[in-house]
């Protein structure tokens, strides 16, 4: 590998502005794949990079530029924290566009996740950092992230958003949070589909659904026409079935006009069955402009709800996101998208043996094996 041009992801970094005015003694490109490669080795902050690039230096050196050594902690922190984050974004979704196809029916499922101690002061944690991502469910890869005022508050963000990515032919899940007309038109303008949960957001919609497809349930669809799907889950003693409701026949509801492409509502009923502890009931309620295929919309509803485990699971536990207290300036949101990076890489790359670990133990893997980490940064 002749230089960063090579790194694959890294040359759509390549015109990401320096924020550094003078006094450059590390090109910025460099910086970012000497953090990048730390990333996914398992380093966790400024000090564990300035640790990982001095005991690579000889690796590093034979691609980047080391004349002045490798970079400090302070160097890393000052201007990884200092990147503008809408550029970095731009840059980041650049990169995505050109892996991640979301065409063809693919689920994007957008949800919001707090760093939980990126607070500035411990009695003021509503000033955590939170992350809004665009998560494609069929390669468990996030396409796109936007910060947001915190949580409960990302409809700005996941506006912005939308209007960022081209969703023609794919399928859009949010939470009850983006259960709003403007949302709704814009993944319609986008030639996009959505799957968007209704709760007491949306109070006379919500009791609307509700009652109406709460009878539905009651009477098995005597009055009202629709398609049904159930599926059961087993495991750890725990048996959990799920009865997907879903009908088209919506002369009933008064809003129907007003949400763009209303095509069908559904709702969910989760039975779920604990030893010692007894039978649980949970009704959710849905609005798509999908049509009224009850076993589709149960596999839209079921891919949202593997943003957990996909994606915020894999930043808590693989990468410890929930345990960093990097905070000042962009730090925190800077930092997440390059745990981000790392995770799509280490998705993505690998042979079949590498392939059969989990995340954690191909982040081992890249720190013991150059060639491992080289074809991840490489692509």
């Amino acid at each position: 590998m002749d230089g960063p041009a090579d790194v694959v992801p890294l040359r759509f970094f390549s015109d990401l502005p320096d924020p550094r005015a003078a006094n450059v003694r590390h090109r910025l490109i460099d910086l970012l794949v000497m953090a990048l490669c730390a990333t996914l080795c398992g380093a966790d902050g400024w000090d564990d990079f300035e640790d990982f690039a001095d005991a690579k230096r000889d690796w590093f050196a034979t691609f980047l530029d080391l004349q002045h050594g490798v970079p400090s902690a302070d160097t890393f922190r000052r201007v990884i924290s200092r990147l503008d984050p809408v550029e970095f974004e731009r840059c980041f979704l650049q990169w995505m566009q050109g892996v991640v196809e979301l065409s063809q029916g693919r689920l994007v499922a957008i949800d919001g996740k707090s760093i939980r101690r990126s607070f500035e002061r411990g009695w003021d944690k509503i000033g955590m950092t939170h992350m809004v991502s665009a998560f494609v469910e069929h390669n468990g890869q996030v396409f796109t992230q936007i910060q947001a005022p915190g949580k409960g508050r990302e409809l700005a963000a996941i506006a912005g958003m939308l209007g960022l990515i081209d969703l023609k032919g794919a399928t859009v899940t949010i939470d009850a949070v983006g259960a709003q007309k403007n949302i709704a038109e814009k993944i319609r303008e986008s030639g996009g589909e959505y799957v968007l949960a209704v709760k007491e957001n949306q109070p006379t919609l919500h009791r609307a659904i509700k009652a109406e497809l709460d009878d539905m349930i009651r009477t098995r669809g005597a009055y009202l026409p629709g398609d049904e799907h159930e599926s059961v889950d087993a495991g750890h003693g725990r048996i959990e079935t799920r009865h997907v409701w879903v009908t088209d026949h919506l002369s009933w509801l008064a809003q129907r006009r007003d949400w763009r492409g209303l095509r069908s509502v559904a709702v969910v009923e989760s039975r779920r069955q604990v030893p010692g502890v007894g039978q649980s009931i949970e009704r959710r309620y849905f609005i798509s402009s999908l049509p009224a295929d009850a076993q589709a919309m149960a596999a839209a509803i079921r891919g949202h709800w593997s943003v957990e485990n996909g994606l915020h699971h894999v930043l808590d536990v693989s990468f410890r996101e929930d345990d960093s207290r990097i905070r000042k300036v962009h730090g925190a949101e800077n930092m997440s998208r390059l745990r981000r990076m790392a995770m799509n890489l280490l998705r993505t790359q690998g042979d079949k043996h590498t392939r059969r670990r989990s995340i954690r133990g191909r982040r081992k893997i890249a720190g013991w094996d150059h060639d491992f980490l080289l074809h991840l940064i490489a692509g």
